[in-house]
């Protein structure tokens, strides 16, 4: 049945992390069927940014039994770009035997046809003065120049004007939505705390243009080797972080050994006159843990490695001990 069925279907194993989903929520979305991963990532980046937030609280409201029924309008983002409304319901069918999510269902319908007619009976019902428009036009111009100018200042002020990384607003921020996922969904996170090793003897003895340069090499490592979701930080001075979602302690230091490699080629790749390398503290969230205590882990990682000499990777361990 759920094969036939025109509408999106979704079934989710909370146990293991995969979503089941018919074809017809692919084609509804303009996919393929199974082109996107059977993950609940995927729910989420089809989610239209100005509604995830209400998507989210309604949907931890449920699933913690603070709300009797999930069960929401909202828009999803096509593959082509553009947006459609669904209408989103699902119902808890399994729970284990700590009386947590096991296994929910439901389904997805588009309604962009029904809200389409609404809109065009409201408007009919509108009686609108040429001038008005007129001016209504002028005005939408103007509203669409200041958004643009909005967006290029919202990316100014995201992103570390040195290195094109984000920066640490950025992160804290990130940090914080990345950590509920975490929880939410009970999927792994990891935090990479990254510092440049002799930063300091580059300024002194070469100058800051230098190490300037030795930032933005760092920088442009790590960006050229991680994932689209994760996020490299700048964090400030000669350090920096890289949020890992849905990575575990293992997989953050494969990684983290991997960074080192890539960075100790930078003088052979660049016009630095000297070598460069990194030090890295590694730490994934344990449960019940909040951001702060994520962050401060990576940091004594990050000082262990420092202080054992430099240019090594030092893993938290600790934390998968007390998942």
């Amino acid at each position: 049945m759920l094969e036939l069925t025109s509408d999106g279907i979704w079934d989710w194993n909370a146990l293991t992390g995969y979503v089941y989903r018919s074809p017809g929520w692919f084609r509804m979305l303009g996919y393929e069927p199974n082109e996107l991963a059977g993950t609940v990532l995927t729910w989420e980046a089809v989610i239209h940014p100005d509604d995830y937030d209400q998507v989210m609280e309604l949907f931890d409201d449920y699933v913690q039994g603070r709300s009797s029924e999930y069960h929401i309008q909202y828009r999803c983002i096509t593959k082509k770009g553009g947006e459609i409304w669904v209408e989103d319901r699902g119902f808890i069918v399994a729970r284990d035997e700590h009386d947590q999510v096991a296994r929910m269902i439901g389904a997805q319908r588009d309604i962009s046809a029904e809200k389409r007619l609404l809109q065009q009976s409201a408007q009919k019902n509108l009686s609108l003065h040429k001038m008005v428009e007129r001016r209504t036009r002028v005005l939408r111009n103007r509203n669409k120049q200041l958004a643009t100018k909005v967006k290029e200042v919202e990316n100014i002020a995201i992103h570390d004007s040195l290195t094109g990384l984000y920066n640490r607003h950025h992160f804290d921020e990130k940090l914080k939505t990345e950590c509920a996922r975490a929880s939410r969904f009970d999927e792994p996170l990891s935090l990479l705390a990254i510092d440049i090793d002799n930063l300091k003897p580059i300024n002194d003895q070469y100058g800051h243009s230098i190490g300037d340069m030795a930032l933005v090499w760092v920088a442009s490592t790590l960006r050229d080797n991680v994932r689209e979701i994760d996020v490299p930080v700048r964090w400030g001075g000669d350090e920096f972080m890289l949020l890992l979602p849905n990575t575990s302690l293992d997989q953050a230091g494969i990684l983290a050994e991997k960074l080192q490699q890539r960075v100790s080629l930078l003088t052979l790749e660049s016009e630095l006159p000297t070598s460069v390398s990194i030090s890295i503290g590694a730490a994934q969230l344990r449960s019940n843990e909040g951001p702060q205590e994520l962050l401060d882990r990576a940091d004594s990682a990050l000082y262990k490695a420092k202080h054992n000499g430099g240019g090594q990777v030092s893993q938290a361990w600790d934390n998968i001990a007390e998942q």
